[in-house]
């Protein structure tokens, strides 16, 4: 297994109730930890402590008996069946799934900047989140879920009323939440006018150091004032960011394509209702790094988290030998619950959209439970 993402740790949890499949098996992952994006708004605004969101990797592999190499996946060959590591070595396999996840893309996307920060990885921007001290403005270039609910959780960054940084978010033309419905768009808008946070629906650049939308300086005398979410009242004055927070989604990383499985052309593995990979059956793949051909499946969280137990089930009857018969088929409409970091969260499934405190104490039940789970497996066991 390669990568510790949402899917790979159901089937750890999987192989420790019901036996690992094969002779012996190997988790190939950076960390000893997975840390959960989902709760990471909520660290920043002081809900969470900062490792309330880790599922223990180690302690699920060593439960499995699974063998644990940190290290990261340097290059593949399908052909000889083999993982080079990036420190040197080969791990060979005779089935292989890759759950790594996406890159980053923020340099590629918006240029070079030492205040530029990508959200991937998710450990690394926590650390670099943590170090960092009085901020005067924010940036968050990005208007879908996670760079709406990362600007309600910097907005309110360490839970205080006092010297909380003004947030700006880039949000693209085609504004905040654009996959979103009508009613979920205007439930964000109206909570970033509640909460003071300026909105431009604009894409953004950088230009010899000057964070640009819509080709409009974002700072100083150019760009003046930015009305805050949909209120013709509440102008917000910007000034250049100290922090340009980039929620852009991910990128593939370049050994995928260039191990000669099959890739779209955005370079994430092209895989079949099973996981499988469209040119090596005997490789799957899920979560960010795999693109589905049978259906659109977007790029999220809850996705990865739902393929995992299909996905324990596959590598079970591929490794025995069966024919596969479970596919993860996502429902017609997925719940969002997006955190506002002031003891309330949006919910949004399909046209609908609601707001209030009980949407937030659902979002905190459903994470923490998710959680639990794999604790109590490692406890069990």
């Amino acid at each position: 297994m390669v990568g510790g993402g949402h899917a790979h740790v159901a089937v750890l949890a999987d192989w420790i109730r019901r036996g690992i499949p094969a002779d012996h098996a190997t988790l190939l992952t950076p960390e000893p930890v997975l840390r959960y994006s989902g709760m990471v708004p909520g660290w920043i605004s002081a809900q969470y402590g900062r490792d309330e969101g880790l599922v223990d990797l180690a302690g699920l592999a060593a439960r499995a008996g699974v063998r644990l190499v940190l290290d990261r996946c340097a290059s593949l060959n399908p052909e000889t069946r083999s993982v080079r590591v990036s420190r040197g070595g080969e791990i060979s396999f005779d089935l292989c799934s890759i759950d790594t996840g996406g890159v980053g893309r923020a340099k590629h996307v918006l240029g070079d900047d030492p205040r530029l920060l990508d959200v991937r990885p998710i450990g690394d921007f926590v650390e670099a989140i943590e170090g960092q001290g009085k901020l005067d403005h924010i940036a968050v270039v990005g208007g879908g879920a996670g760079g709406v609910e990362l600007a309600f959780g910097l907005r309110n960054r360490g839970g205080s009323n006092v010297d909380q940084p003004r947030v700006t978010i880039i949000a693209g033309r085609r504004g905040l939440l654009p996959e979103f419905s009508a009613a979920a768009r205007r439930r964000a808008i109206a909570e970033c006018g509640a909460q003071g946070i300026a909105v431009i629906n604009a894409n953004a650049c950088l230009e010899d150091g000057v964070l640009k939308a819509g080709g409009v300086e974002v700072g100083g005398v150019e760009a003046g004032g930015v009305e805050a979410g949909t209120s013709q009242t509440a102008v917000v004055p910007i000034s250049t960011p100290d922090l340009i927070v980039a929620a852009l989604g991910s990128a593939a990383p370049l050994w995928p394509s260039e191990s000669g499985l099959d890739c779209r052309a955005d370079g994430f593995i092209a895989v079949d209702a099973y996981q499988r990979s469209t040119s090596h059956l005997h490789v799957f793949a899920v979560g960010d790094i795999a693109s589905r051909q049978d259906r659109d499946i977007p790029h999220s969280g809850v996705h990865a988290v739902m393929a995992g137990p299909a996905l324990a089930d596959n590598l079970r009857d591929a490794a025995a030998g069966r024919v596969m018969t479970n596919s993860y088929r996502p429902r017609p409409a997925s719940l969002y619950l997006i955190s506002t970091a002031r003891g309330e969260a949006i919910a949004s499934y399909g046209p609908f959209a609601a707001q209030g405190r009980w949407a937030a104490r659902l979002k905190h039940w459903i994470d923490t439970r998710w959680l639990r789970q794999y604790a109590r497996v490692i406890r069990k066991n």
